[in-house]
């Protein structure tokens, strides 16, 4: 099975494909979909352009989205929830289940506290993935997503087989 991740961003969107067996976990690739400043609609374009060419490229069989949290400005989290319909959307209309995760459920899969650093993530990342080179903190955040998920399928599949 392969997984991606992703990492919803209007400027920066990070997506991460890890390939799953059993219970190992494997780095496929990761990077980050750049969009410049300007107007909305080309941006999410870009981001959307170029998630469809990585799930076509990487063909992965699952996918797992982190869901945007609300902060002071709204505007600012309105135009991410735009770069998030694109993260949902892509994977989508390719087939692709998808699986969503709070921001805290993510660090605490990974690193296992729910309010970890960016930087502890980073560092986890690399130890259960090891050889991994990260093209920056936002693909970092996407392969941890990934990772989230496959903890959860792994869970759900267990789970399913105690109970035949």
């Amino acid at each position: 099975m392969k997984i991606i991740g992703i990492d919803p961003g209007l400027r920066n969107m990070g997506w991460g494909v890890i390939a799953v067996d059993g219970p190992r976990l494997r780095h496929v690739a990761n990077g980050i979909i750049h969009s410049e400043a300007g107007e909305l609609g080309p941006r999410l374009v870009v981001l959307y352009r170029g998630l469809c060419a990585v799930i076509a490229e990487h063909a992965p069989t699952a996918a797992a989205v982190e869901q945007t949290f609300v902060n002071k400005d709204a505007v600012g989290t309105l135009k991410l929830g735009q770069a998030r319909g694109i993260a949902l959307l892509a994977p989508a209309e390719a087939g692709i289940e998808i699986g969503e995760y709070a921001p805290n459920a993510v660090k605490k899969s990974v690193v296992g506290v729910g309010h970890a650093a960016k930087e502890q993530i980073q560092h986890m990342v690399r130890f259960m993935l090891p050889g991994v080179e990260l093209a920056g903190p936002d693909a970092a955040d996407a392969l941890a997503i990934a990772i989230c998920h496959a903890h959860h399928l792994q869970g759900r599949a267990l789970r399913i087989k105690i109970s035949t």
